[in-house]
Protein backbone atom coordinates (compact mmCIF):
# COMPACT_ATOMS: atom_id res chain seq x y z
CA UNK A 1 0.00 0.00 0.00
CA UNK A 2 1.81 3.66 -0.92
CA UNK A 3 -0.54 6.09 0.89
CA UNK A 4 -0.33 10.07 -0.22
CA UNK A 5 2.18 11.12 3.10
CA UNK A 6 0.94 13.74 5.79
CA UNK A 7 3.57 16.33 6.67
CA UNK A 8 3.34 18.68 8.95
CA UNK A 9 6.51 21.98 9.10
CA UNK A 10 6.25 24.80 11.23
CA UNK A 11 8.55 28.34 11.08
CA UNK A 12 8.35 31.47 12.69
CA UNK A 13 7.78 33.51 9.40
CA UNK A 14 6.39 33.13 6.18
CA UNK A 15 10.13 31.92 4.25
CA UNK A 16 10.90 29.73 7.15
CA UNK A 17 7.91 27.77 7.05
CA UNK A 18 7.62 27.88 3.04
CA UNK A 19 10.76 26.97 2.58
CA UNK A 20 11.04 23.91 4.82
CA UNK A 21 7.36 22.85 3.29
CA UNK A 22 9.33 22.65 0.10
CA UNK A 23 12.01 20.89 0.84
CA UNK A 24 10.16 18.14 2.52
CA UNK A 25 7.48 17.47 -0.12
CA UNK A 26 10.69 16.91 -2.43
CA UNK A 27 12.41 14.54 0.41
CA UNK A 28 9.35 12.61 1.77
CA UNK A 29 6.60 13.13 -1.05
CA UNK A 30 5.03 10.34 -2.60
CA UNK A 31 5.72 9.96 -6.62
CA UNK A 32 2.98 10.37 -8.82
CA UNK A 33 1.41 11.50 -11.98
CA UNK A 34 -0.76 14.74 -12.83
CA UNK A 35 -3.39 15.51 -15.34
CA UNK A 36 -0.80 18.17 -17.05
CA UNK A 37 2.29 16.20 -17.49
CA UNK A 38 3.82 15.85 -21.37
CA UNK A 39 4.84 12.41 -22.55
CA UNK A 40 8.82 12.46 -21.03
CA UNK A 41 8.09 14.89 -17.23
CA UNK A 42 8.98 12.73 -14.16
CA UNK A 43 6.25 12.23 -11.85
CA UNK A 44 5.08 14.85 -9.67
CA UNK A 45 6.31 14.94 -5.69
CA UNK A 46 3.35 14.94 -3.61
CA UNK A 47 1.77 15.49 -0.13
CA UNK A 48 -0.52 16.44 2.64
CA UNK A 49 1.31 19.74 4.17
CA UNK A 50 0.20 21.47 7.16
CA UNK A 51 2.06 24.64 7.42
CA UNK A 52 1.77 26.57 10.89
CA UNK A 53 3.09 30.28 10.88
CA UNK A 54 3.80 31.55 14.34
CA UNK A 55 4.46 34.98 13.98
CA UNK A 56 2.92 35.72 9.78
CA UNK A 57 3.84 39.57 10.08
CA UNK A 58 7.25 38.95 11.33
CA UNK A 59 10.55 40.06 9.41
CA UNK A 60 11.21 38.60 6.97
CA UNK A 61 8.19 38.31 5.53
CA UNK A 62 9.76 37.58 1.73
CA UNK A 63 11.97 34.69 0.44
CA UNK A 64 14.20 36.04 -2.49
CA UNK A 65 14.31 32.87 -4.71
CA UNK A 66 10.13 32.61 -5.11
CA UNK A 67 9.19 32.38 -8.25
CA UNK A 68 8.10 36.05 -9.43
CA UNK A 69 9.17 39.47 -9.21
CA UNK A 70 9.12 41.61 -6.18
CA UNK A 71 6.46 43.51 -8.56
CA UNK A 72 4.10 40.54 -9.13
CA UNK A 73 3.69 39.63 -5.25
CA UNK A 74 2.23 42.97 -5.03
CA UNK A 75 -0.05 43.35 -7.78
CA UNK A 76 -0.77 39.50 -6.58
CA UNK A 77 -1.79 40.76 -2.89
CA UNK A 78 -3.94 43.89 -4.48
CA UNK A 79 -5.54 41.21 -6.64
CA UNK A 80 -6.60 38.98 -3.40
CA UNK A 81 -7.00 41.90 -0.95
CA UNK A 82 -8.50 44.40 -3.08
CA UNK A 83 -9.64 42.89 -6.64
CA UNK A 84 -7.50 45.01 -8.54
CA UNK A 85 -8.07 42.28 -11.66
CA UNK A 86 -11.85 41.15 -11.07
CA UNK A 87 -12.99 43.58 -14.11
CA UNK A 88 -10.73 40.30 -16.04
CA UNK A 89 -13.53 37.72 -15.10
CA UNK A 90 -15.37 37.15 -18.19
CA UNK A 91 -15.56 33.54 -18.92
CA UNK A 92 -17.94 33.62 -21.61
CA UNK A 93 -15.14 35.53 -23.80
CA UNK A 94 -12.72 32.56 -22.48
CA UNK A 95 -10.94 35.01 -19.61
CA UNK A 96 -11.09 34.37 -15.93
CA UNK A 97 -13.86 32.57 -14.43
CA UNK A 98 -13.15 34.29 -11.22
CA UNK A 99 -10.30 35.80 -7.97
CA UNK A 100 -10.27 35.01 -4.81
CA UNK A 101 -11.65 38.22 -4.46
CA UNK A 102 -14.20 38.13 -5.91
CA UNK A 103 -15.22 34.71 -4.18
CA UNK A 104 -14.49 36.21 -0.49
CA UNK A 105 -16.07 39.21 -1.11
CA UNK A 106 -18.60 39.44 -3.78
CA UNK A 107 -19.60 35.20 -4.06
CA UNK A 108 -21.92 34.89 -6.45
CA UNK A 109 -24.86 33.67 -4.84
CA UNK A 110 -28.50 32.72 -6.20
CA UNK A 111 -30.45 36.05 -5.79
CA UNK A 112 -27.31 38.31 -4.63
CA UNK A 113 -23.91 38.43 -4.21
CA UNK A 114 -22.27 37.60 -0.44
CA UNK A 115 -19.81 39.39 0.82
CA UNK A 116 -17.85 36.38 2.99
CA UNK A 117 -15.11 38.64 4.99
CA UNK A 118 -18.16 41.23 6.49
CA UNK A 119 -19.74 38.14 7.39
CA UNK A 120 -16.62 36.84 9.37
CA UNK A 121 -16.17 40.37 10.54
CA UNK A 122 -19.73 40.89 11.97
CA UNK A 123 -19.71 37.11 13.47
CA UNK A 124 -16.34 37.56 15.20
CA UNK A 125 -17.28 40.90 16.21
CA UNK A 126 -20.56 39.46 18.02
CA UNK A 127 -18.76 36.17 18.79
CA UNK A 128 -15.25 36.09 18.82
CA UNK A 129 -15.28 32.43 20.11
CA UNK A 130 -17.55 31.62 17.40
CA UNK A 131 -16.59 28.08 14.93
CA UNK A 132 -18.77 29.79 12.07
CA UNK A 133 -16.33 32.41 11.09
CA UNK A 134 -15.21 31.09 7.67
CA UNK A 135 -15.55 31.82 4.02
CA UNK A 136 -15.80 29.41 1.05
CA UNK A 137 -14.61 29.65 -2.80
CA UNK A 138 -15.90 26.54 -4.44
CA UNK A 139 -19.09 26.71 -6.44
CA UNK A 140 -20.53 23.73 -7.02
CA UNK A 141 -22.65 25.19 -10.84
CA UNK A 142 -19.55 25.92 -12.03
CA UNK A 143 -16.19 25.01 -10.63
CA UNK A 144 -16.38 20.82 -11.28
CA UNK A 145 -15.52 21.06 -14.73
CA UNK A 146 -14.01 23.80 -15.41
CA UNK A 147 -9.70 23.90 -16.15
CA UNK A 148 -8.65 26.37 -14.04
CA UNK A 149 -10.61 25.67 -10.77
CA UNK A 150 -9.98 26.93 -7.54
CA UNK A 151 -7.15 25.78 -5.71
CA UNK A 152 -7.97 27.65 -2.14
CA UNK A 153 -11.26 26.34 -0.91
CA UNK A 154 -11.90 27.65 2.51
CA UNK A 155 -10.56 30.16 4.88
CA UNK A 156 -11.62 29.96 8.50
CA UNK A 157 -10.97 32.13 11.32
CA UNK A 158 -11.24 32.19 15.38
CA UNK A 159 -10.67 35.01 18.01
CA UNK A 160 -8.94 33.25 21.60
CA UNK A 161 -7.74 35.38 24.31
CA UNK A 162 -9.45 37.98 26.55
CA UNK A 163 -10.71 41.81 26.55
CA UNK A 164 -6.74 43.48 25.90
CA UNK A 165 -4.94 40.35 24.72
CA UNK A 166 -7.30 39.42 21.73
CA UNK A 167 -5.77 36.67 19.12
CA UNK A 168 -6.89 36.60 15.48
CA UNK A 169 -6.37 32.87 14.58
CA UNK A 170 -6.66 31.78 10.52
CA UNK A 171 -6.47 28.05 8.96
CA UNK A 172 -6.78 28.21 4.78
CA UNK A 173 -7.67 25.29 2.77
CA UNK A 174 -6.30 23.73 -0.44
CA UNK A 175 -7.29 20.97 -2.25
CA UNK A 176 -4.26 21.23 -4.90
CA UNK A 177 -1.03 23.71 -4.84
CA UNK A 178 2.27 23.94 -6.82
CA UNK A 179 4.51 24.34 -3.52
CA UNK A 180 7.14 26.02 -5.57
CA UNK A 181 5.74 28.58 -7.92
CA UNK A 182 2.38 29.29 -6.52
CA UNK A 183 2.26 28.62 -2.27
CA UNK A 184 4.81 31.18 -1.18
CA UNK A 185 2.25 34.20 -3.10
CA UNK A 186 -0.60 32.55 -1.82
CA UNK A 187 0.57 32.89 1.82
CA UNK A 188 1.83 36.16 1.44
CA UNK A 189 -1.36 37.41 0.14
CA UNK A 190 -3.92 35.23 2.72
CA UNK A 191 -1.59 36.50 5.51
CA UNK A 192 -2.60 39.86 4.03
CA UNK A 193 -5.97 39.21 4.43
CA UNK A 194 -6.00 37.93 8.00
CA UNK A 195 -4.38 41.08 9.02
CA UNK A 196 -7.27 42.94 7.27
CA UNK A 197 -10.14 40.89 9.00
CA UNK A 198 -8.48 41.67 12.00
CA UNK A 199 -8.21 45.83 11.56
CA UNK A 200 -11.95 45.56 10.81
CA UNK A 201 -12.79 43.62 13.54
CA UNK A 202 -10.74 45.92 15.80
CA UNK A 203 -12.33 48.93 14.34
CA UNK A 204 -15.66 47.65 14.82
CA UNK A 205 -15.44 46.63 18.49
CA UNK A 206 -13.04 49.05 19.56
CA UNK A 207 -10.31 46.89 20.91
CA UNK A 208 -6.70 46.02 19.49
CA UNK A 209 -6.71 42.59 18.07
CA UNK A 210 -3.17 40.97 17.45
CA UNK A 211 -2.87 38.49 14.18
CA UNK A 212 -1.56 35.35 15.80
CA UNK A 213 -0.68 31.65 13.81
CA UNK A 214 -1.75 31.36 10.59
CA UNK A 215 -1.93 27.54 9.41
CA UNK A 216 -2.09 26.43 5.57
CA UNK A 217 -3.40 22.80 4.86
CA UNK A 218 -3.05 21.63 1.37
CA UNK A 219 -5.00 18.03 0.28
CA UNK A 220 -2.43 18.23 -2.76
CA UNK A 221 0.91 20.04 -2.30
CA UNK A 222 3.54 19.10 -5.27
CA UNK A 223 6.34 19.76 -7.12
CA UNK A 224 5.99 19.29 -11.04
CA UNK A 225 8.35 16.76 -12.92
CA UNK A 226 8.27 19.26 -15.38
CA UNK A 227 10.71 22.32 -13.53
CA UNK A 228 12.64 19.80 -11.05
CA UNK A 229 16.16 21.03 -12.67
CA UNK A 230 14.73 24.57 -11.66
CA UNK A 231 14.11 23.15 -8.35
CA UNK A 232 17.36 22.28 -7.97
CA UNK A 233 18.60 25.37 -8.06
CA UNK A 234 16.67 26.50 -5.43
CA UNK A 235 18.12 23.69 -3.78
CA UNK A 236 21.24 25.10 -3.90
CA UNK A 237 20.61 28.05 -3.17
CA UNK A 238 19.39 26.95 0.19
CA UNK A 239 22.50 24.47 0.54
CA UNK A 240 24.86 27.23 0.17
CA UNK A 241 23.33 30.89 1.78
CA UNK A 242 22.25 32.14 5.08
CA UNK A 243 18.95 32.40 5.93
CA UNK A 244 19.52 36.00 6.08
CA UNK A 245 21.17 36.29 2.81
CA UNK A 246 17.46 33.93 1.11
CA UNK A 247 15.49 36.68 2.72
CA UNK A 248 14.26 39.94 2.44
CA UNK A 249 12.28 42.19 4.73
CA UNK A 250 9.33 44.16 3.72
CA UNK A 251 10.98 47.46 3.85
CA UNK A 252 13.76 46.52 1.25
CA UNK A 253 10.71 45.60 -1.31
CA UNK A 254 8.62 48.35 -0.49
CA UNK A 255 10.35 50.50 -3.94
CA UNK A 256 9.40 47.63 -6.22
CA UNK A 257 6.12 47.48 -4.19
CA UNK A 258 5.55 51.13 -5.37
CA UNK A 259 6.42 50.40 -9.08
CA UNK A 260 3.85 47.80 -8.76
CA UNK A 261 1.04 50.27 -7.42
CA UNK A 262 1.90 52.82 -9.90
CA UNK A 263 1.74 50.18 -12.61
CA UNK A 264 -1.75 49.13 -11.55
CA UNK A 265 -2.74 52.32 -11.54
CA UNK A 266 -1.48 53.19 -15.09
CA UNK A 267 -3.53 50.41 -15.84
CA UNK A 268 -6.92 51.38 -14.39
CA UNK A 269 -6.49 54.73 -15.80
CA UNK A 270 -5.89 53.40 -19.67
CA UNK A 271 -8.99 51.51 -19.23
Amino acid sequence: MSNIPVIIVRGKNIPEAWEKAVIAVWKDGIEIKTEYDKKDDPPSKDCTMIMEIEDPMSEPRIHRAFPGGLEDLEIYRQEVIFGVHDHWIKPEEGKWLYTYHQRLFGYPGKSAKIDQIAYIVRKLSQTPYSRRAQGITWNVDVDPPADDAPCLQRIWCRITGEDDDLTLNMNTHWRSRDAYKAAFMNIFALTDLQRLIAQKISEKIGKDIKIGRYVDISDSFHIYGSYYDEFKGFLKTVENRTFEERTWDTEFAEPMFEDARLRLEKERKNG
